[in-house]
């Protein structure tokens, strides 16, 4: 159909460029408040503030191959796109996620054709921990060579995450999550900003509210835009109030990752918080988890282990509890059954703590491996036949019910190679102090038992080593 026959209500997109502006006015308002100087950039002032190491060599206009490690919206994008600018570099972008080998060998192709008109290359990576070993492998060349200067940014700890030969070819720099007064600095500046922010609309938004959102953003200076983006569609009159914050920031949930650093540190946060006998900060890190969207059954389990591993025999009724605290919320679910969890949570980090029984059973282990198969004496062994029996299997056995005092002292049960052996060290906390002071009466006595043995040579059951 050409323009002459064309309906007359037909428009004619060869002479419409409306339709398709090619502006920043559809960008979201984070994207276009992206800062184009380092000092635009706020909350990463230990990284890049005046006179740091970095912030010398970008403004120098130096490039190294790096891996930027922070949490979401910290700025590592922005970071990378500045390097590129102040090194004079072309500046060519991959996502993990959505590329594949295929994607990476184009990237590499163009910035091979750079390279060869002696232009240099940023090449950056985004969640670079999610490429495999093949796909990070592929890069190790071209930065060898120089053809690129890599730039990798990931979420997760790059030393779990990304190959030994690649973090080898560059340096980590860790970014902060962004401050609370950083992002209402942020904020205020895409308040005022008319050509990029949202200056021209005139609104208005007192200090409280934008602390309010800053907090909300968790760190997130790019989630602390869309916000504020949001708030302003819904604002009355040109002023963004208190129901319209509630609608802005109703269920959002804090930064938390339930395979990554986020979950591994704050789970290593509540299992020292309950060692530590601080039952404030082991309810804080258990909501913490429970309100990122932690699986609740891994937080009863992770529990049951630290009654077992950390508060052990000083009290034992922790075990039951953290085991009650299991049962009642798979009974109840969400959310009656999480202050189950939160009441044994309480419970372990005012218990007693003793590890003894967890040393114990490691130096057992030890001993086991490192002494082999040992027999047993041969009162303590099975006679269910004659012949074993006649064996000497069982004899001399005292069986301690009938003994004076209810503990045969003289009856070795461990091997002769491992008498007067002690694994189990009791502490002096919560019941394992009564087990501690009634053990050390029978350790001495059995000593002593041995001792008056020797003296009167007066042999052991048969079987029985000698020390």
């Amino acid at each position: 159909m050409t323009a002459k026959n064309k309906p007359a209500s037909m428009p004619d997109l060869s002479t419409t460029p409306a339709l398709f502006p090619d502006s920043d006015e559809l960008k979201p308002l984070a994207e276009r408040m992206r800062p184009r100087t380092l000092d635009e950039i706020v909350g990463q002032d230990r990284l890049l503030g005046p006179g740091t190491p970095l912030r010398r060599e970008l403004e120098a206009g130096r490039a190294h191959s790096m891996v930027l490690w922070g949490p979401p919206g910290c700025g590592k994008t922005t970071l990378a796109r500045l390097l590129a600018r102040y090194a004079d570099a072309r500046f060519l972008a991959l996502s993990a996620v959505l590329s594949g080998l295929a994607e990476v060998r184009t990237a590499l192709a163009e910035a091979q054709a750079n390279f060869a008109q002696g232009i240099r290359t940023v090449l950056f990576v985004d969640e670079v921990h999610r490429f495999n070993k093949a796909q990070q492998d592929a890069f190790l060349p071209h930065i060898e060579k120089g053809v690129i200067v890599f730039v990798g940014a990931t979420t997760e700890n790059p030393s779990f995450e990304l190959n030994s030969a690649l973090l080898s070819r560059c340096r980590v720099h860790v970014m902060d999550a962004v401050g609370t007064d950083a992002i209402v600095t942020a904020l205020e500046r895409a308040l005022t900003d008319e050509e990029r922010g949202l200056g021209a609309l005139k609104l208005q938004v007192d200090g409280v509210a934008l602390a309010l959102m800053a907090r909300a953003a968790d760190g997130d200076v790019r989630r602390a835009l869309t916000f504020l983006e949001i708030a302003a569609e819904l604002a009355h009159d040109g002023r963004i109030d208190d129901s319209t914050l509630q609608q802005v920031l109703a269920d959002r949930t804090r930064r938390f990752d339930k395979g990554g650093e986020q979950f591994y540190d704050q789970i290593s946060a509540l299992h020292k918080s309950v060692r530590s006998s601080d039952p404030d900060a082991a309810l804080y890190w258990l909501v913490r988890m429970l309100d990122g969207g932690c699986e609740p059954l891994y937080l009863a389990r992770r529990m049951l282990r630290m009654a077992i591993e950390d508060i052990g025999l000083a009290d034992p009724r922790a075990w039951q509890l953290a085991l009650h605290a299991w049962d009642t919320y798979e009974r109840l679910g969400s959310p009656e059954g999480e202050l189950a969890l939160a009441e044994v949570a309480l419970y372990l980090a005012v218990a007693p703590k003793s590890n003894a029984a967890y040393v114990a059973y490691g130096a057992a282990r030890s001993s086991v491996h490192e002494t082999g198969t040992l027999d047993v004496p041969m009162h303590l062994r099975n006679a269910p036949t004659k012949l074993m029996k006649g064996l000497g299997y069982g004899k001399g056995y005292q069986y301690d019910p009938d003994v004076e005092g209810g503990v045969a002292l003289d009856q070795q049960c461990l091997p002769d190679a491992l008498v007067g052996t002690e694994f189990y060290a009791p502490t002096a906390n919560g019941i394992e102090a009564k087990i501690r002071e009634k053990l050390a009466a029978l350790r001495a006595a059995r000593t002593q038992a041995r001792d008056k043995a020797r003296e009167h040579r007066t042999p052991f059951p048969p079987g029985e080593g000698q020390e």
